[in-house]
């Protein structure tokens, strides 16, 4: 069983097609997603249409929350804010029917999936040793899918030196212990690595392979202004910040 697993992808449609099709040449057997369809981005129906035909799990993240306004949006920054209420007034009934029917964790062949965390799944960053080694514990399988923080991860229990930021090309042999990973963004990464951020997981042969993908910043950031949004949402991209 091959996965490739994303997450927080923003509604930044440029950096999901071409991760899309960066998938698509491994043919996975499947693909999972965890949270944060919507928020930031120009485009959160499309990515929500696409998640809808394509990925086999998704879970639901905290700015798909705000949108749908289970969230109070005085819980977010300011530009984040910004975005929610702007999403809100544009988000097609079949996006906000598909995000609403979402959990913000779940269970996939034996992995724990979970948007923040096994303790609070949608509001806490998994960033520290200490608190991936809660979350492995919480979650109680060999391997723990987190997302969130927009930090690409691969933390082993047990040992505290080990693991830590996974840029591209970092691949992990997951036998013989239990393992968090964080597939990083796939719309806005925060590592310094401005190129979109995926995991391709192997199941059976219990690897992790982190990947990068190059794409239209650019017209990212064009369709970004061309809303309105606040200009930072934009330039950050160029940044991976």
């Amino acid at each position: 069983m091959r996965v490739a697993v994303i997450s927080d992808i923003h509604a930044n449609l440029p950096a999901l097609e071409a991760t899309a099709e960066a998938i698509g040449r491994e043919s996975p057997d499947e693909i999972w997603c965890l949270g944060d369809l919507v928020g930031y981005g120009a485009q959160p129906n499309e990515c929500c249409a696409w998640a809808r035909a394509n990925a086999r799990e998704c879970l639901v993240g905290n700015h798909d929350l705000g949108v749908l306004g289970t969230l109070e949006l005085d819980d977010f920054a300011g530009d984040a804010a910004v975005a929610a209420r702007w999403t809100r007034t544009v988000l097609a009934a079949d996006a906000h029917a598909y995000l609403s029917a979402l959990g913000p964790s779940g269970l996939a062949h034996g992995v724990g999936l979970y948007h923040g965390s096994p303790r609070d799944p949608v509001w806490e960053y998994v960033l520290s040793w200490e608190a991936a080694r809660d979350a492995i514990h919480d979650s109680g399988t060999e391997v723990t899918l987190v997302g969130h923080s927009h930090i690409p991860l691969a933390i082993p229990d047990g040992d505290q030196a080990a693991g830590g930021h996974a840029p591209g090309g970092t691949e992990i042999d997951l036998a013989g212990g239990r393992w968090l990973l964080n597939p990083g963004s796939v719309g806005q990464p925060r590592d310094g690595d401005r190129d979109a951020a995926w995991l391709l997981l192997d199941l059976g042969a219990r690897t992790a392979d982190f990947r990068r993908t190059a794409y239209d910043v650019a017209g990212a950031q064009e369709a970004i202004h061309a809303t309105g949004l606040p200009d930072a949402l934009a330039e950050r991209l160029a940044h991976g910040v």
